[in-house]
């Protein structure tokens, strides 16, 4: 007997020292939360995720696009960036990759960030012929000016987005005032918030500037147009996305690439049972969606919304982690 429980001793004994050598090997580490709010619950679900299950002692810390990678690829910190859109600042990702500071792990957003002209999914299903920006320019009747219904009416972004820009160089390019259409200064994110949420309570037409995966599109479906035309990196940069160019061509909107970023120091000690979970840990845009709206519409946090998630997603989340690391996330519940 003595011999069994000296042996049962000794063994739970190893258990545990391997399980503290695998929270040791994860360690202390730092998430950079972004200050967009499908950034804020997915660096709040990996905070729960790796403490919870891994046995790390992640903290958050607040950052934004442009520093935040630029810490990372320089100084190593902060350890994770969970929604990085690295095509805003191209350079500094590839410079850090190609120096091995940074590595990219999978992708969060395997659909991308989506930007584009969107029409409520009421007005695509009535009339099925509307798939393109050519197509939709063909009917300003469907889409009518609150000030002028002779004219058809474009909703633009606040002055300063990127989106902004685009969409006003876009309106030239398609000739869409020889089309019989205007184009509305919103004046802020919730005037263009606004135009929709009226629109589609009022199942009238609207189309304009929008992006995903967003709490809005969560709580009212809407359709992106096809651009129509072929895509044109070049033109893209030269003249699309330049204020004052004269002769804006039409173009196809590129899929922003979003990725994780882990820094190089702590990719190597976190070990592979993270760093699978960092790989595989993905979702799509329509799911982010819906769970913003709930957010938005029970004013929660990105820890109440991760939370949320996780108990009403186990079939998602547990594709991403070991069966292990599951049971212990579904009892901190």
């Amino acid at each position: 007997m003595k011999k069994l429980l000296a042996s049962t001793c000794m063994m739970f004994g190893l258990l545990g020292v391997a399980s503290y050598a695998n929270a040791a090997d994860c360690g202390s580490l730092t998430i950079a939360s972004m200050n967009w709010q499908s950034a804020e619950v997915l660096s709040n679900l990996d905070k729960i995720i790796l403490n919870e299950g891994y046995g790390c002692q992640a903290e958050i810390t607040v950052g934004d696009t442009v520093p935040t990678i630029t810490s990372m690829a320089e100084k190593g910190q902060p350890d994770i960036a969970p929604e990085a859109w690295v095509d805003l600042i191209p350079d500094v990702v590839k410079k850090g990759t190609d120096e091995g500071r940074i590595v990219k792990v999978g992708s969060p957003l395997p659909e991308g960030g989506i930007q584009g002209w969107w029409i409520p999914k009421y007005l695509a299903d009535a009339h099925p012929d509307v798939k393109t920006i050519p197509d939709m320019l063909k009917h300003p009747e469907l889409f009518p000016d609150p000030e002028d219904s002779s004219k058809g009416a474009i909703y633009n972004g606040p002055q300063g987005w990127g989106g902004t820009v685009v969409t006003s160089q876009l309106f030239k390019a398609f000739e869409a005032e020889k089309a019989g259409f205007k184009l509305v200064d919103t004046g802020s994110a919730a005037g263009l918030d606004g135009s929709i949420a009226k629109a589609y309570e009022r199942k009238q037409g609207w189309v304009g500037y929008y992006w995903a995966p967003t709490a809005l599109l969560g709580k009212y479906e809407m359709v992106k147009l096809e651009a129509g035309v072929p895509a044109n990196a070049a033109e893209w940069k030269r003249c699309n996305t330049v204020a004052d160019c004269p002769d804006p061509k039409p173009n196809a909107w590129p899929v922003d690439t979003i990725v994780t970023l882990v820094a190089k120091p702590f990719s190597e000690k976190a070990g592979p049972d993270v760093m699978s979970y960092l790989e595989k840990r993905s979702w799509s845009n329509d799911t982010v969606n819906k769970l913003m709206a709930w957010m938005t519409d029970n004013q929660a946090s990105g820890e109440d919304g991760a939370k949320h998630f996780l108990k009403e997603n186990k079939d998602i989340w547990t594709k991403w982690v070991s069966e292990d690391a599951a049971k212990k996330i579904e009892a901190s519940l």
